[in-house]
């Protein structure tokens, strides 16, 4: 009898963009991730407030403030990266390549 993990990684997508969320949620949920959306980082700060401790990773635009701890952290934009990164976060420049976004998200289920 094979083994059933109960355990089902979740991603948070934070992106104004439609299409480019749209797609990212659809990567993820691919390789069997959940994932919640947000367009705003009010709206992601809420999910991370009520949900964080529950939450794998979280791919976010580069304009999302704030420190966050134990999850993963990838920060994506179309321009050069001008902030700081939180220690363990990952810069992915516009545009990335889908294999890319999935080896990020098989890292932070480990």
């Amino acid at each position: 009898m094979a083994k059933t993990n109960p355990f089902v990684p979740v991603a948070l997508v934070v992106e104004d963009d439609e299409m480019q969320r749209e797609m990212v949620a659809m990567l993820l949920q691919e390789s069997e991730m959940g994932v919640i959306q947000c367009e705003k980082a009010e709206a992601a700060l809420d999910v991370l407030e009520k949900m964080g401790a529950l939450l794998s990773m979280m791919f976010t635009d580069v304009n999302l403030t704030g420190h966050i701890d134990d999850i993963h952290v990838i920060v994506t934009s179309g321009r050069a990266l001008t902030k700081d990164l939180p220690d363990g976060a990952t810069f992915m420049p516009k545009p990335w390549m889908a294999l890319d976004l999935l080896r990020e998200a098989e890292r932070s289920q480990h």
